[in-house]
């Protein structure tokens, strides 16, 4: 079994296209969540908020014809992907396209635009605004493809169009891959763009915060007086490769990932089941060969929805049995969706190396259903912790965590 490391790293998201500007951002405790004037125009959309992607500029050299089977998702994940690779020193290095390199990448569906009009002659009954490239934009593998094609990738691709675990699941299949010895390199993340039809997704779920006048106060995971979930997008990029790989030609490494745990509930398509998310945590620390007490901090999936952060505390406690110190970053950039996995994880690794940590923003009153653990508020805090875990969990019942280690 060999070593993985991540070796570069880049985001798109509600926070900013940097990870360093990213991180600073969290000191300032103030959300991305905003009012969206766009979403007035759609009847019976009760939620106005949305935490869109800032700062993101589509680099010059992305020609029309590079970009003509790319929509908003394939745009940013081949960005990132790009910055990823250059800060790992990898972007123009001939690893990448002579098959020691995959791809392993997700997003919860293909660009809505496209598909809109992929299906608008259903509608119209005329075929239009259809071109060579529309399947491909459209299609749920978008992002990993394009990452692929772009860098003339020949490795593994992997897409993982999870939902809300795409982009941990993206980076947990491009552990294994390195791990396993089947890669020396991964391309691995997730993204998502910010679309009305989403939103209105969760809002026929009752799901999404109707805090329409004040943005700043919501969303407020694990919080008795939260009500529910804001809708961001973004991507995050992460670079893994095989630890002796990247020690020889002395890349800096951002830490090593020690551990991943996949799990399904096989209950419920939406409702979470405590048991399976925490066997998906103990399946982690079981391949990382590490005790629940080695843990120092946990990055929460916390969505802000009532069953959602209920039935993770319960799972969380169940697998520490200590109040383990947590937090959402959700509370800041709103729920991502396929990217949330990635950017997540970036900024827990960030946090890891800086050793400082987050809080859950607006989060007051923690709700008495929610097990007893250690929920940063308020501030963050200072800790140096060797070892942190990622969580994530989707409709489907799908469960991944990640577990990192500082090098």
């Amino acid at each position: 079994m060999r070593r993985v490391v991540v070796t570069g790293m880049a985001l798109a998201s509600p926070l900013g296209c940097g990870v360093e500007q990213s991180f600073e951002r969290l000191k300032t405790y103030k959300n991305c969540v905003c009012y969206t004037p766009e979403l007035e125009q759609y009847r019976r959309l009760n939620t106005r908020l949305s935490a869109p992607v800032r700062g993101f500029v589509m680099p010059e050299h992305f020609t029309r014809k590079v970009t003509r089977t790319m929509g908003d998702i394939a745009i940013m994940s081949v960005a990132t992907a790009e910055k990823a690779l250059e800060d790992a020193g990898l972007l123009n290095d001939e690893i990448i396209s002579n098959g020691q390199t995959g791809v392993s990448y997700g997003s919860s569906s293909g660009s809505i635009t496209t598909l809109i009009d992929f299906y608008a002659m259903q509608v119209d009954k005329e075929v239009k605004n259809l071109n060579s490239g529309s399947y491909v934009k459209m299609m749920s593998q978008t992002a990993a493809v394009n990452i692929s094609l772009y860098f003339k990738t020949r490795g593994r691709i992997i897409p993982t169009s999870t939902a809300c675990t795409s982009g941990s699941m993206g980076i947990g299949a491009a552990y294994e891959a390195i791990k396993d010895g089947y890669q020396t390199v991964m391309i691995a993340g997730g993204a998502e763009e910010l679309q009305p039809t989403h939103i209105a997704i969760f809002d026929t779920l009752y799901a999404t915060s109707l805090k329409n006048d004040t943005p700043e106060l919501t969303p407020s995971p694990f919080d008795k007086n939260r009500d529910g979930l804001v809708i961001g997008a973004g991507a995050g990029t992460l670079i893994l490769e095989e630890y002796e790989h990247a020690k020889k030609r002395g890349a800096n490494i951002y830490a090593e990932i020690i551990g991943y745990g996949n799990t399904t509930d096989g209950t419920h398509i939406t409702n979470p089941n405590p048991e399976t998310m925490g066997n998906a945590m103990l399946e982690a620390l079981k391949y990382a060969g590490i005790s629940p007490d080695e843990i120092g901090y946990v990055s929460a999936h916390g969505t802000a929805t009532i069953q959602g952060d209920t039935a993770e505390s319960i799972a969380t406690y169940n697998v520490f049995k200590r109040e383990v110190p947590i937090s959402s970053l959700k509370s800041y950039t709103g729920h991502t969706l396929g990217a949330c996995g990635s950017v997540e994880a970036i900024m827990s690794i960030e946090m890891m190396n800086k050793n400082w940590y987050h809080p859950t923003l607006n989060l007051n009153d923690v709700d008495e259903n929610c097990a007893p653990l250690g929920y940063i508020k308020k501030e963050g805090i200072e800790m140096n912790n060797k070892i942190i875990m990622s969580n994530n969990f989707a409709f489907g019942g799908v469960n991944t965590s990640l577990i990192f280690k500082k090098v």
